[in-house]
């Protein structure tokens, strides 16, 4: 049986990561800070999206606590905030699932 503490504080941690990956471009930050710290305008390169997207979707990822910009002089890098997302998004990628045809494909979505 799970304690409500740690059930409350286990849960918004996952909403906060589910929202971050709800996103393909905020997943693509993700699993690209997994294998090392990366400036903004070549993560928006790699990634093919505008400078401004991706300040919109590191800022993003910083509220919800998944990285942290590091100042570097005039620049500022991002990192994964913690060393243990690294491992669980590695783990991620290793799971399979079946999805149905049409689910979560925009207003055809059942899990809205």
């Amino acid at each position: 049986m799970l304690t409500t503490t740690a059930t409350v504080a286990h849960t918004a941690a996952l909403a906060r990561l589910g929202h971050a990956m709800s996103d393909q471009t905020r997943a693509s930050v993700l699993l690209a800070l997994r294998e090392a710290p990366a400036y903004p305008s070549d993560l928006a390169d790699a990634l093919g999206v505008s400078r401004q997207v991706m300040s919109n979707q590191l800022a993003c990822l910083r509220g919800c606590g998944l990285v942290e910009a590091v100042p570097e002089g005039r620049r500022t890098s991002y990192r994964l905030a913690d060393s243990h997302l690294a491992p669980a998004l590695d783990e991620l990628l290793r799971v399979v699932l079946y999805v149905e045809p049409g689910c979560c494909a925009g207003e055809n979505c059942s899990c809205a």
